[in-house]
């Protein structure tokens, strides 16, 4: 069994909005085994709504749509809906009289555009809203189902869960899915790809997908079987393999961010970290802060963007920052440990480099980063170079690969 789920809305098309109700919707859904297959987001157009609703309706057996329930002349759902199964609309009384009860609740008198709100297509079970002002509804139309759910993620969420679910529960298939999640870096997605496709290829009720951001990979494994013991079992034996392949690039295996990993093995060893860092201005420490909790073990950072602040807070001589330059194998141990002595951290790292566009000449070329990290027992330095392109994706690179440093030393 299969799902579409529509978005309505112009301002979903905006920069500003983003659809998180087919997310919440999606992941409900599957937990039941019902698969969603595409996501749509229509403007406000009745007509293109409605031929959109109608070529859902053939290719899937679940049609979903959020928003456009509300009372003003933009909120089209019911009449594209009705337009595109060809049936009629007449207003419910008790719908309506609910409406009204909730107004004078609120000691306001209901203005007359909510009584678009009461109409309800004919067939089409009410789904109530307890948390405002417009019904949800739940259409048969022949052998497939369509429903009408608000656009408000706290009304959907709630009417989803109520109403919806149980429905949707004495339908589905028996289907269960399960996800396996593999996170990794330090390789790219292409190695990545190269090195687990033998094992996932050709394999029946899986599909795998790996999703690359900034140097950070996912790779999610989705079974789709008849138990979910069956589903669990296959997807963690594709997750097992492919961990097993990948080796020490494999950082998490419950979705955890590698920020989160450094954080417990810090906790974990009751050790503390500083961070002192030059092109990235703040990135490494930014990342380590996203973590609730992270005062436990983080004590703080340097952002020393000039030769002047590397000299006076971390105590890089003068003399080697003009032998070596600022992006340098040299500079890089000397933040580093210059950082771990100041603050009395167990481990420091340091990042320099030249995020671009402009260049400090041949010892600085664009895209040139060294990074280091200081522990208890030695300072490491690394040295790692990106094609010339966007300055904030470079920077991210190089906040990504000081943490897979930080966390392999870490591990051991």
């Amino acid at each position: 069994m299969n799902a579409e789920i529509i978005a309505v809305g112009s301002e979903m098309l905006t920069a500003g909005r983003l659809d998180t109700n087919s997310l919440f919707i999606t992941d409900h859904l599957n937990s039941l085994g019902i698969e969603v297959t595409a996501k749509h987001v229509v403007g406000d157009d009745r007509d293109r709504l409605a031929t959109t609703i109608r070529r859902a309706l053939g290719d899937s057996d679940i049609v979903i749509l959020s928003g456009g329930l509300g009372p003003t002349e933009d909120d089209l759902t019911r009449d594209a809906v009705a337009q595109a199964i060809g049936c009629s609309m007449s207003a419910d009384a008790g719908i309506l009289e609910a409406i009204e009860r909730r107004f004078r609740i609120m000691q306001r008198k209901m203005p007359e555009i909510n009584k678009r709100q009461a109409m309800i297509l004919d067939g089409a079970e009410i789904l109530s809203n307890d948390r405002g002002t417009a019904p949800g509804q739940w259409r048969v139309v022949g052998d497939k189902v369509i429903v009408l759910l608000p656009g408000p993620p706290s009304e959907l969420k709630s009417m989803f869960t109520r109403e919806c679910l149980p429905r949707f529960s004495k339908i589905a298939p028996p289907t269960a899915i399960h996800t396996a999640v593999l996170r990794v870096t330090g390789i790219s997605e292409s190695q990545l790809d190269q090195t687990i496709a033998p094992f996932y290829v050709g394999r029946a009720n899986l599909e795998t997908t790996v999703l690359a951001h900034d140097g950070d990979l996912q790779v999610r494994f989705r079974a789709q079987c008849p138990t979910m013991d069956a589903a669990v079992a296959l997807s963690e034996e594709m997750a097992e393999k492919s961990a097993a392949a990948l080796a020490e690039n494999v950082y998490s295996r419950n979705g955890d961010s590698l920020e989160t990993v450094i954080g417990k093995r810090l906790i974990a060893a009751g050790q503390t970290l500083v961070a002192a860092e030059s092109a990235t201005g703040g990135g490494f420490a930014a990342r380590i802060t996203n973590v609730a909790g992270s005062s436990a073990y983080f004590l703080g950072g340097y952002v020393t963007y000039t030769k002047r602040m590397k000299t006076g807070l971390l105590g890089v001589s003068p003399e080697l920052l003009a032998e070596f330059g600022a992006v340098s194998s040299q500079t890089a141990q000397a933040m580093a440990e210059g950082a771990r002595r100041a603050s009395g951290a167990d481990w420091a790292i340091s990042i320099t480099g030249n995020a671009g566009p402009a260049t400090d000449g041949a010892e600085s070329p664009v895209g040139a980063f060294y990074l280091g990290v200081a522990g208890p027992d030695k300072t490491e330095v690394t040295h790692l170079a990106w094609p010339i392109g966007d300055r904030e994706r470079v920077r991210a690179f190089a906040v990504q690969a000081t943490l897979n440093l930080l966390n392999r030393r870490l591990r051991g």
